[in-house]
């Protein structure tokens, strides 16, 4: 389906543009995540389900899944470095009573995602970063390894020649497996047997980004947020672009107001163009959300945004977003 081009979206009202765009909302879902690589974090999310896990085990274990592929660049081992070389990881949990737990600039623990469950269950805090995050892991019991891939130094080492940042729009479906420009995270949402709710998001942040650079993905309320009586969205792609609007918290209380998760993402993504014009023009911001209904939907600023989606029966399907920028 063809739409506007960015010259006509960012010079017309996001309104009108937004009104052809595809919009899409898939029903029965009980655990989503960002990217085609979600597929495989949801089978082991769903494997979790089947032996009367919650959903914050479901999207724990999802997560693990992507941060141990030493061939996901954007998430946990194999992670592209900051500029200096070092792998730093983000994560955040929050459940269906409201907790909470994020790590910050996390070095040499993989699994990210479950040192933040660890904050929200065993600390007063919500919220731990850099040394204070890898002192809490070790003590924690959480073995440490170098996270720098050979693959992922050598691209830091090819960067250096320029030390440019260039991001390529979708690089993180096109090639996450070992591109460059990559940068971005994973985010799930998942319904347990028990209809409760949680969500997670982990990554390794943008490649070669300055250091102690912290995007969205642990802030809850930007690249998550989950709310037990409406539902929860998560967001990948220019984490800076994501606080600016608080995603995820947006995208909720747009449910919330009565829209169904795709329109709420649109509508989301609709406030940041209009908010930042044609300073979004070549960059992604996308935004996945999913009701209690077990509705999933999602909308992007580029095409290119696809997300995976996958029922009580362990069925799962690659679905496509809409895009606000849809090409002419």
């Amino acid at each position: 389906m063809s739409g506007p081009s960015r010259r006509t979206v960012l010079g017309a009202s996001p309104v009108a543009a937004l009104a052809t765009a595809a919009a899409r909302t898939t029903a029965s879902a009980v655990m989503v995540s960002t990217w085609d690589f979600g597929a495989a974090a949801n089978a082991a999310g769903l494997a979790v389900r089947a032996t009367g896990g919650s959903a914050l085990d479901m999207v724990e274990a999802g997560g693990r899944v992507a941060e141990a592929d030493e061939s996901n660049s954007s998430v946990g081992l194999g992670g592209l470095p900051d500029r200096d070389g070092r792998v730093t990881l983000d994560a955040c949990v929050m459940t269906w009573a409201g907790d909470i737990g994020a790590v910050c600039a996390l070095e040499d623990v993989v699994h990210a995602v479950s040192v933040a469950r660890r904050v929200m269950e065993r600390t007063p805090h919500t919220m731990l970063v850099g040394e204070g995050a890898r002192t809490f892991a070790v003590d924690q019991g959480f073995p440490t390894q170098d996270l720098l891939t050979p693959r992922a130094e050598a691209a830091w080492r090819e960067w250096l020649e320029t030390a440019d940042y260039a991001p390529r729009i979708n690089s993180e479906n096109i090639d996450w497996n070992g591109g460059a420009a990559n940068h971005d995270t994973i985010g799930l949402l998942a319904i347990d047997a028990a209809n409760r709710m949680a969500g997670a998001c982990t990554t390794s942040g943008m490649a070669f980004k300055m250091r102690g650079r912290v995007g969205d993905s642990p802030l809850i309320g930007a690249g998550l947020y989950v709310d037990d009586e409406v539902g929860g969205a998560t967001a990948t792609g220019v984490g800076e672009d994501v606080v600016r609007v608080a995603g995820s918290h947006a995208v909720v209380e747009a449910m919330r107001a009565g829209l169904d998760p795709t329109t709420a993402c649109r509508r989301v993504v609709e406030r940041l163009a209009r908010l930042r014009g044609a300073r979004v023009a070549g960059s992604q911001v996308a935004l996945l959300a999913l009701d209690k209904q077990g509705r999933a939907g999602g909308f992007a600023l580029q095409p290119g945004f696809t997300y995976a989606v996958t029922d009580a029966s362990g069925q799962t399907r690659i679905e496509r977003a809409g895009a606000l920028f849809e090409p002419s």
